[in-house]
């Protein structure tokens, strides 16, 4: 086998032939050398350049072969000198195939001893380690460790298998390779050059470490028996784990249970967080998540197995990835949440609609119905009054005084009722279309049933019925003129079916409201048709046959309970009575006011409408001649003007009115200015009626601004003879 000197001699041979052989012959002669190459080396010819290779046929060629040759025989002749090393005849063996696989060592004659390769082995396991497995690996074979005793073969390739899973296959044979120099090299080189492999494997290892630390992932190694071999910065600040816990061989379960108990994993027992952390890192191929509830960071965990049954982990924070997962996944959550809102809403407004058409379409066929009831209680007392009329007019010549007072009070009660019913539809169609805004004040209950009083105690008295107003000083928050118009019907209803008895109206506390209630002794309504009294038109065939009427009253007395928000109440028994209840807020108690209707009459003395004076102002000759026949038999002195001027120059000659009823739209002007220009004459407030058609908040609160009475036209005798008999009470009163 060649050897390194072998091969060094042979370079020098050939090299020192190259030049003798080639390099000088073609050189130019020159005096110093020409001698030499003439007669040869010390004068030997047969030493000339020339004469060495003059077997060949040409000098180049020659000379090549020569110096080949003294190649060759230079490093054969230098290599017989010397024995070939270990690591040479493993070089050579592995090279030449010798022996079928090649071996990491051979068996041959050991120039280290053990305790130098125990030394070895201990720089990189520890020495206790390095004692432990050499004695056992001698005393398994029945052999007594001695350190000063060569290493043989079996111990040396017991080293290697030792050194490979700590420094590699390839590392641990090339220390040891060094470790076996022949004894040319002291042991103490021997060390120095292990020392030096194992700073060149520390420095790989530390840049390898400084790599895996800058990663941004945290790794971690375990090898077979789930012993931690390596991991890295990451991993540290992910588990924010102290570094007492961190070092070679400790256990998976160790850290998991370190964890636990920190709560990292959230509530729960240790052990089975032990036994799931283990289970998903040896048995789950797809990546996992961990939440750490310490931190709030979501951890997505990825395992793979390594050849010698060990398991490298990565571990990645997710945190921000799951944060706007769960951001998208609320929000598409939220999306449909709206869209199911949406969806309900639609269809709880298409059901609305579906109400409103059926609504809209009960109403349109209720007021068809309600006018064609209407067209025909018109069209009744009309028709009454035109049969009526036609024969006053053809017979008026036949027939005796008596019997045209008859057909005469027939007309009269059929025109009386088509104003009524005129004035009902108006009144509900104002209150239907909104047009009606009630004005809220506080209002003695104690006005409202004196005016009530004054109004129908004629008709009571003239049925044989007791009507009584129980006496209050309560107050409630209404409006005056809706309230009283409430009223009128309800105390009008309980007198129109009451055939024998009483009607009793009054009041009471009702939690923080005054229920008014009318009690009648009439003919009572059934449970089951209480509800249908207050329909347009219905009226109950009993009260049909015992009373006139168009059945709009409680029609209008619900819609203005609706609009003044105060409840009405019904209790009835057929055949004993009814119990008609309106409940409104409570108001200041307050002196009885009378904005609306003036002082109570005292006790009357004889008839208080005779001689009573009266200024009577309006456009219309035919209602100024009506009106001075009816108060004129009501004992009245009336004078009557058409406009301002003439009624100033009537007051020259009748003197100063006790009372002026004017129209509101003259011919010029209003009946307004014209009471107020006539007061200022009279040099005192005049009471005053504003007649009128117009039912406008506008008129109504210019007439209350001048404590002017409003009476709706057309006028009803009842009414207006009421408001007389006041204010002749009043003017008996005052003198």
């Amino acid at each position: 086998m060649a050897s390194n000197n072998g091969t060094i001699a042979g370079m020098i041979a050939g090299s020192l032939g190259w030049v003798y052989l080639l390099l000088l012959p073609s050189i130019e002669p020159q005096q110093a050398i020409t001698a030499f190459l003439v007669h040869g080396p010390l004068a030997i010819a047969w030493l000339r350049p020339a004469a060495l290779v003059a077997f060949a046929p040409n000098a180049l060629v020659g000379g090549v072969v020569l110096s080949l040759i003294a190649n060759v025989v230079a490093f054969v002749a230098f290599s017989l000198t010397r024995q070939p090393s270990a690591l040479e005849r493993t070089q050579a063996s592995a090279f030449a195939g010798v022996g079928g696989k090649p071996q990491a060592f051979r068996l041959w004659r050991s120039s280290t001893t053990a305790g130098e390769l125990e030394a070895a082995v201990a720089r990189y396991l520890g020495a206790a380690r390095a004692r432990r497995a050499f004695s056992a690996f001698l005393r398994e074979r029945g052999l007594e460790y001695d350190p000063s005793q060569e290493a043989s073969a079996q111990l040396i390739r017991h080293a290697e298998f030792l050194l490979s899973p700590a420094i590699g296959a390839s590392t641990s044979r090339q220390v040891l390779s060094l470790l076996l120099r022949p004894r040319a090299v002291s042991g103490q080189s021997a060390l120095k050059l292990i020392d030096e492999a194992s700073a060149a494997i520390q420095s790989s290892r530390d840049q390898l470490q400084h790599a895996l630390d800058h990663a941004r992932q945290g790794i971690t190694v375990f090898d077979s028996n789930l012993a931690l071999t390596a991991w890295n910065r990451e991993f540290v600040d992910l588990f924010d784990l102290p570094p007492a816990m961190l070092r070679h061989g400790v256990g998976l379960d160790e850290i998991v249970r370190f964890n636990a108990a920190r709560g990292v994993y959230g509530p729960g027992d240790s052990d089975d967080f032990v036994a799931e952390r283990v289970a998903t890192l040896l048995y789950e191929d797809q990546p996992t998540r961990l939440r750490l509830f310490s931190s709030h960071r979501v951890i997505e965990i990825r395992s793979a197995r390594l050849p010698d049954g060990g398991i490298v982990t990565t571990y990645t924070d997710v945190t921000q990835t799951v944060q706007t997962e769960e951001a998208l996944e609320a929000a598409n959550e939220l999306l449909e949440k709206r869209v199911d809102e949406r969806t309900a809403e639609l269809q709880s407004l298409n059901a609305e609609l579906a109400r409103a058409k059926t609504v809209a379409e009960e109403a349109n066929l209720s007021k068809t119905r309600f006018l064609a009831a209407a067209s025909h209680d018109i069209l009744q007392p009309l028709n009454a009054a035109r049969l009526y009329a036609s024969s006053l007019s053809e017979a008026a010549s036949q027939i005796g005084r008596e019997e045209r007072a008859d057909l005469a009070r027939n007309v009269d009660v059929s025109l009386e009722a088509v104003e009524e019913i005129l004035g009902a539809l108006l009144d509900i169609s104002r209150l239907d279309a909104g047009a009606t805004r009630p004005e809220i004040s506080d209002v003695p209950v104690a006005d409202l049933m004196r005016m009530l009083e004054i109004e129908f105690a004629p008709m009571a008295h003239s049925k044989g019925l007791k009507l009584r107003f129980v006496p209050t000083k309560l107050a409630i928050r209404t409006d005056r003129r809706l309230m009283r118009r409430l009223l009128q019907n309800l105390v009008s209803n309980a007198l129109k079916y009451t055939l024998k008895g009483r009607v009793l109206v009054g009041c009471r506390r009702a939690g923080h409201g005054v229920r008014i209630e009318v009690w009648d002794t009439g003919l009572g309504i059934p449970a089951d048709r209480q509800r249908a009294v207050f329909e347009e038109f219905r009226r109950l065939d009993q009260g049909a046959r015992v009373a006139r009427g168009l059945g709009l009253g409680l029609s209008i007395v619900e819609r203005l309970s609706r609009v003044l928000d105060h409840p009405l109440g019904l209790n009835s028994r057929p055949g004993e009575g009814s119990v008609f209840s309106v409940t409104a807020p409570i108001g200041a108690a307050a002196p009885t006011s009378l904005a609306e209707n003036g002082a109570p009459p005292p006790a009357l003395s004889g008839e208080p409408l005779s001689g009573l004076k009266i200024l009577a102002i309006d456009n219309e000759p035919r209602v100024l001649e009506g009106m001075r026949s009816l108060m004129s038999r009501w004992g009245c002195v009336i004078a009557t003007a058409h406009g301002l001027a003439e009624a100033r120059d009537v007051l020259a000659g009748f003197g100063a009115p006790d009372v002026i009823i004017a129209d509101y739209h003259l011919d010029q002007g209003d009946g307004i200015e014209a009471i107020r220009a006539l007061r200022e004459d009279c040099g005192r407030a005049v009471p005053a009626i504003l007649a009128t058609a117009d039912r406008s908040l506008e008129a109504r609160a210019a007439a209350a601004r001048e404590d002017i009475i409003i009476l709706n036209k057309p006028l009803k005798p009842a009414p207006l003879r009421a408001q007389l008999t006041r204010y002749g009470a009043m003017r008996e009163a005052a003198e």
